[in-house]
């Protein structure tokens, strides 16, 4: 155990250290959306293309992982949605809140950390989730969003605005172009590769700290506007669901799987279960304050699934390592 915490620590340290810096701020509050524009557009797309053009093309085109952790992600959402949903959280707030316990922070944290952990076979897994996270999960937590009618201009407007930030978000193009790079075998020049491999390093350090001060910002800002606490019963399961029921879940369905027969190969569900392991994903706190849902609660579920993460993930490792 002290051996995977050696490894863990220094990057939720990271985040520590980028919370700390916007609370105290060290950090402008400002200066953040610029941060995560470098690693959203720059330094995460390099290590993405760098993961997806040195992995083997049957990786990344794995319709077991594809399959099994899709159908987790959607059982996530249903269940979670279900026990949620009442007079005080509508569609709009229950369905942000079931993407956050279906959605790792795969791309900012669980990409860098698990290749540590495991090598860089586990990149290929990783990047199923991801395209599967950020495509289709995301896509139908919007739709949902809008069945409480919350948005005058209703799902249609936002629908197109799903599409539209799928088209713009440089992560799957980023995945595509290093899928494309490695089943054609193409090498960049080497110049260009430098500059891309630079980028790549600088992704992991940046995005760790970024997470901290996203967090750190979300919740500043959502104590501004919130009239009154949040109980503590509308996020805490919430996190709980994430850290422990989706793990559990994908480890079930994935060790089902493989005894019916589907060709899903044991260290890959490892990769799935440590993924589905890891705390939410930050970037949908901004989501959720686009789409007008209750940006406090999801930014205390993020914060609380992140902070208690660092154990609880450290433990599921040694559990499946």
């Amino acid at each position: 155990m002290l051996n995977i915490l050696s490894v863990t620590f220094p990057f939720f340290a990271l985040v520590l250290c980028g919370y700390l810096a916007a609370r105290r701020r060290m950090l402008p509050l400002e200066a953040i959306p610029g941060l995560n524009g470098f690693v959203l557009f720059f330094a995460l797309p390099c290590m993405l293309y760098r993961f997806g053009a040195t992995t083997p093309i049957a990786q990344l085109l794995d319709a077991s992982v594809f399959g099994v952790w899709l159908l987790c992600a959607f059982t996530m959402v249903v269940f979670t949605i279900t026990v949620t949903l009442n007079k005080r959280i509508g569609w709009n707030d229950a369905s942000f809140g079931a993407l956050v316990a279906a959605f790792p922070n795969t791309g900012f944290m669980g990409v860098p950390l698990l290749v540590a952990l495991l090598g860089a076979q586990a990149a290929g897994p990783m990047i199923v989730t991801i395209t599967v996270d950020m495509v289709i999960t995301t896509s139908l937590c919007i739709a949902l969003s809008r069945l409480d009618g919350a948005d005058t201009h209703g799902m249609a407007v936002a629908a197109r605005n799903a599409l539209k930030g799928m088209l713009f978000n440089p992560m799957p193009w980023a995945i595509l172009l290093g899928g494309l790079a490695s089943y054609i075998q193409l090498e960049l020049p080497g110049p260009v590769t430098k500059t891309v491999w630079l980028l790549a390093d600088a992704a992991s350090p940046t995005a760790l700290f970024t997470i901290g001060a996203v967090l750190a910002r979300s919740q500043m800002l959502a104590a501004e506007h919130d009239h009154a606490p949040h109980p503590l019963s509308d996020y805490v399961p919430v996190a709980v669901y994430k850290l422990l029921l989706h793990p559990l879940l994908v480890l079930l369905v994935g060790g089902g799987a493989i005894q019916l027969g589907v060709p899903l190969a044991r260290p890959a569900l490892t990769v799935m279960v440590l993924v589905a392991a890891l705390p939410s994903a930050s970037n949908v706190s901004m989501l959720a304050e686009r789409f007008g849902a209750d940006n406090g609660r999801i930014a205390r579920i993020i914060l609380v699934s992140t902070a208690v993460a660092f154990l609880s993930f450290s433990a599921v490792v040694a559990l499946m390592t």
